[in-house]
C-alpha cells in the first residue's frame, strides 16, 4: 500500500516498517529531507524541534501552514526550503516529536517511476 500523507508516513516509520512506498506530493519532501547533509540536518532538526513544540503546545488549528512554519523554523527553511520544512514539521507533529525524522534518515531512498521507496538500512 502506498503512503501519501505525513501521518501515514510517521506511523509506518514508528512501526519500523522495512519497506515504505510513498506517492503524491510527499515524495519530494522525503527526498529533500534525506538529501540534507549532516551539518545542514543538525541545524534543521533543531529548528524543526522548536516548531513542533510550539505547534503541539498551541490549540489545534486544523493544519500546519507554510507561513507558520517559515516563522517558527527559519533555520530549517534556510536549509530545506519552505515546502520540505512544512513536510518535516507535519511528520514530526504526527509522530509526536522529531525522533521520527531521525529514524526516516536511517532509511535508504530510491525513486522508482512515480513513487519513492524507503528501505531500512
Amino acid at each position: 500500500m502506498a503512503i501519501s500523507s505525513e501521518k501515514e508516513l510517521a506511523a509506518a516509520i514508528e512501526r519500523g516498517d522495512d519497506y515504505i512506498e510513498i506517492e503524491g506530493d510527499l515524495k519530494s519532501g522525503v527526498i529533500k529531507i534525506k538529501a540534507a547533509g549532516k551539518v545542514a540536518w543538525a541545524i534543521a532538526i533543531g529548528a524543526i524541534g522548536v516548531a513542533v513544540v510550539a505547534i503541539v503546545a498551541a490549540p489545534a488549528t486544523g493544519g500546519i501552514s507554510s507561513a507558520f512554519t517559515a516563522a517558527a523554523a527559519p533555520a530549517a527553511v534556510g536549509v530545506l526550503g519552505v515546502g520540505t520544512t512544512t513536510t518535516a514539521v507535519a511528520i514530526a507533529v504526527a509522530a509526536g516529536g522529531v525522533g521520527v525524522l531521525n529514524k526516516l534518515r536511517d532509511y535508504d531512498v530510491e525513486k522508482v517511476g512515480d513513487k519513492v521507496i524507503l528501505r531500512k538500512k
